[in-house]
This record gives structure tokens, sequence and C-alpha cells, in this order.
């Protein structure tokens, strides 16, 4: 529940960023270019993603005749979760990974890296895909959707103020805006770190939801072990940065910087086996 009011709080700091810069460039007709714009892009994501995504990584279906493991494991989990039963996807990938994706939980898909399958045993791979079924039963791709709407549509005010040299000021004042020059600057910055703080928080939620779902945390801490161990040594193949977040963990090397660590799409990896350890304890 605590990371639940987070996001919510996270995302009316966006909302509330996206309202003042909006109002302060160009009024009310400034904010709702913005948010159109920045809508109209996300929304065609929100509804395409699931097949953007797949393609890219050249996934396969998945069958019970085909892996009838993987599929006898993501049909129990959905049993216990209470979910329809998702499409199955098999990524060509050796780098061990998940994700999952799809607008909603009916319509809703969970691939796997076939060095995944390789590198766990039965009991972590149902703690990771657990965990991807705790991103549909959250909706979380609708959630990043939004924060990703008001934080685009900051990007994109904020650009058309650098380059209109807008910003409220008196007629008798021609010169330029130090506060807007700033504001342009740093809004976008925030919303990022706003939009990432998000994303981090919704990591936190599905790794409770896997270890729930699938009868013990430690399933899942010894599959992110695994998966921090290995994504080290064995890169994605075929990797788009922009699908990255996607991940139960991030398939590009994140900087343990601590400013780094404001624009990371995941928790720490150490943090969250923390944490699931400390829920084994309890």
């Amino acid at each position: 529940m605590g990371n639940q009011i987070k996001t919510f709080f996270l995302m009316f700091i966006l909302i509330l960023i996206f309202m003042f810069i909006g109002d302060f460039i160009g009024g009310q007709s400034g904010a709702v270019i913005g948010l159109v714009l920045a809508s109209g892009i996300n929304i065609f994501s929100y509804w395409n993603s699931d097949k953007m995504v797949l393609a890219n990584y050249n996934a396969q279906p998945i069958t019970e005749n085909s892996n009838p493991r993987v599929y006898n494991i993501v049909r129990s989990l959905v049993r216990n979760a209470d979910l329809p039963m998702p499409k199955i996807y098999l990524i060509p990938e050796m780098q061990p990974n998940a994700f999952a994706t799809g607008r909603n939980p009916e319509h809703a898909a969970v691939a796997v890296t076939a060095g995944l399958l390789e590198t766990m045993d039965d009991a972590e791979l149902s703690g990771v895909i657990g965990h991807e079924l705790g991103h549909v039963k959250h909706r979380d791709i609708l959630i990043s959707t939004i924060a990703a709407i008001f934080a685009g549509a900051i990007s994109i005010m904020s650009r058309f103020a650098m380059y209109s040299g807008s910003g409220r000021r008196s007629d008798n004042d021609r010169g330029a805006n130090p506060f807007a020059f700033l504001l342009v600057l740093l809004a976008p910055v925030a919303a990022m770190i706003v939009q990432m703080s998000i994303s981090r928080k919704r990591e936190f939620l599905a790794d409770q939801f896997g270890a729930e779902v699938s009868g013990n945390p430690l399933y899942l801490r010894n599959a992110l072990q695994k998966l921090e161990a290995y994504g080290r040594r064995v890169p994605m193949q075929h990797n788009n940065p922009s699908y990255s977040h996607m991940f139960i963990v991030n398939p590009l090397a994140n900087a343990g910087a601590a400013f780094a660590n404001l624009f990371r799409t995941h928790p720490p990896t150490s943090e969250r086996i923390k944490r699931l350890e400390q829920m084994a304890e309890r």
C-alpha cells in the first residue's frame, strides 16, 4: 500500500509541474497544446506497444505443445493471481530476462528470453513470471503511459518556450526572462526524475506480487541474484533503449552514482533482494 500511495503522490507532482509550466509559458492554451501532443503520441504507443516490442525482439509464441514447462508455470501462476491466461513469447536472446506488455489483463503478453529458461530452475522461473504478472495485475502499462504523457507534455512545452522565447513577462520587459530560461532547462529534468521514480515504485510492487503469487519470496530473490550476475556478462544482442524499462532488470548497464540513480528505470537489485528477504522473514 505504501508504494501505491507514493506512486499517486509522484503522479500528482507531475501534474503540478505540468500545470505550472503550461500556465507560465502559454496560459491554459499552452498547457492544452502540450497535453494533446503528448497524449496522441503515448496513446498510440499504449495501444500498439505490445506489437512493437515483440516484433523488435523477434519474439515467437509459446504454446503448451512447444514448451509445456513454461506454459504450465504461467497457467499455475495466473490461477493463483486470478488473471486471464496471457499470451506467452520466447525471445531468442541468451541474456536472462523477461518482460510483460499489453494494455490490460485481457490483452496481456509475457515474454521470456532463451537465456532465462536455461539459467533458472522452475522455482526461480515462477518468481520471475510472477513479477511480470504483477505488472499485468497492477495495470502498470497504463500507469507508465499516463506518466509519460505528462512528462512528454512538459518536455514539449519547454522546447516550445526555448524556440519561441515565450514565458510570461510584461510588455515593457523586452529582454530575456532568466526565470523562464531556468524553467525551460529544469522542468523536463524534474519531470523525468519523477517519471523514473514512478517506474521504480512499480517494480517494488511487482516484486511483492511475484513473491506472493509464486509462494516464496526467495524464489524471486534467487532469480534476481542470477539476473544481476548474468546480465553483466551476457549482453542483449538486439537491445533497444526505448524498451529497456519493460524488463525485470534493465538490459543496459546502470551507473551506480547517486545522481545517476535518479534516472534509473529500476531500483538497485540489491535493494530489491533486501526487501524480498525481509518478506521471507515475516
